[in-house]
């Protein structure tokens, strides 16, 4: 009896868990209507919409309606308008006015010659299909597909590409009549939830810059590095704290001639793509940082240290954004290296070694010149044990820089810039 209650209960729940898919909860959408189950998928995703419970199926899709659900299934609905309304007939007041902005910025349904939008118009058939093709990946279509249907002649010369196109990714409408394309005919939201509901199971068949889906790439500059993740979309690339970038001088520097408050200009010498092959950031992109404080060299041999911070980037269309990075190392500053201290105590090194050799044979030459060998054996050594402790408590060196000179930076708050060759 518990298992027949409990196979019951799943039962029940296995039902009521499937009402909202069901056309018969839209009011003039029956269950055996055509196009029920497209419908269903698009007013569930939140595509299109009701009104009072009802669908209106058989009413034409107007242009607003479809940008406004062309915008969800892209997941574009929350992109960034950074263009100007050009539209006479379109004004702030209108609740589709970013709507229709993101339409042109995207270039998903354009404005008329006569710099008008026509929100209220009614979509063709061939016009649909003509954004579809034209958001969707490349193909070389053979347009003969179009001979099977028997009103092929009545596509326009304009539109064979299109439909040969999209009838080969199968995102297309052909009803009631199964051999007909009806071109020329005004779209139904039926017809409109059927094309919208077929694109969004084919979202891979999208060219990416249509996309506002964000995904995860990644950044291969420095093993080490705390993280390596970029989040791109169609719209912008956010580059996460912690990641490591390589950016180079864009002209000598000396630590010696600057101060703090100084501004410092460095480079990206080439494009910086991640992994994925998505462009982060263009060549002669410019990172304009600034000098925090500067240690001058110390007594001991301690090397000057310089505390640039990198304040904003200046993308070569002009287009600047936050970037808050500094040297990649433990107290973020810039010094030389240890090579440089090596070679300015071995130059000490030799320097009193050939000093201390010629002291020793001067005075060993004065009292007997066959002592030259001795003085050479006790001069040598002597110098060049002068030379290596003159250079460990002499000074340190000045921070030098070649112009070009590369040097790690890291992020230290997420960086969000424009996609670059899309949307700037």
């Amino acid at each position: 009896m518990k298992k027949f209650i409990s196979g019951l209960m799943t039962l029940c729940l296995l039902s009521f868990n499937a009402i909202p898919a069901l056309a018969a909860s839209i009011a003039d959408v029956g269950q055996n209507y055509w196009a029920s189950k497209e419908i269903n998928i698009v007013v569930d995703g939140n595509i299109m919409s009701l009104s009072g419970n009802r669908f209106n199926p058989e009413g034409d899709m107007t242009r607003v309606e479809f940008v406004n659900a062309l915008l969800k299934v892209l997941s574009d609905e929350n992109l960034n308008v950074n263009i100007s309304n050009k539209f006479s007939d379109v004004s702030k007041s209108n609740p589709n006015y970013d709507n229709i902005l993101r339409s042109q910025q995207l270039g998903l349904v354009y404005g008329y010659p006569d710099g008008t939008f026509k929100p209220n118009k009614s979509v063709l058939r061939s016009e649909a299909q003509s954004v579809i093709s034209h958001i969707t990946k490349d193909m070389e279509a053979d347009k003969s597909i179009l001979n099977q249907f028997k009103d092929a002649s009545a596509v326009p010369a304009w539109a064979k590409n299109v439909y040969a196109k999209t009838i080969n990714y199968g995102i297309y409408v052909n009803y009631p009549d199964s051999r007909e394309l009806r071109p020329n005919d005004n779209l139904s939201r039926a017809e409109a939830a059927v094309l919208l509901a077929r694109l969004k199971e084919k979202l891979d068949l999208v060219k990416q810059q249509y996309l506002g889906v964000t995904r995860v790439e990644h950044l291969d500059v420095k093993r080490n590095a705390p993280n390596d993740e970029v989040k791109v979309n169609n719209v912008q690339s956010i580059i996460g704290e912690g990641n490591i970038l390589v950016v180079a001088f864009d002209e000598k520097f000396k630590s010696e001639d600057h101060k703090a408050g100084d501004i410092v200009n460095f480079v990206a010498n080439e494009d910086i793509y991640t992994e994925e092959g998505t462009l982060i950031i263009p060549a002669n992109t410019k990172f304009v940082a600034q000098i925090n404080e500067i240690k001058d060299p110390k007594w001991f041999n301690k090397n000057a240290r310089v505390y640039p911070q990198l304040q904003k980037i200046i993308l070569p269309n002009g287009k600047e954004a936050a970037f808050n990075a500094k040297p990649f190392s433990k107290d973020y500053s810039l010094k030389e290296g240890p090579w440089m201290t090596t070679g300015k105590l071995v130059l000490c090194t030799l320097t009193g070694g050939a000093i201390g050799t010629g002291a020793g044979v001067g005075f060993a030459f004065i009292p007997s010149p066959d002592l030259i060998g001795t003085g050479v054996a006790i001069g040598l050594p002597v110098g060049a044990a002068v030379g290596l402790a003159t250079g460990l408590i002499t000074k340190g060196l000045q921070y030098h820089a070649k112009d070009g000179e590369t040097i790690y930076v890291i992020l230290l708050d997420d960086a969000t810039l424009d996609r670059v060759n899309q949307d700037i």
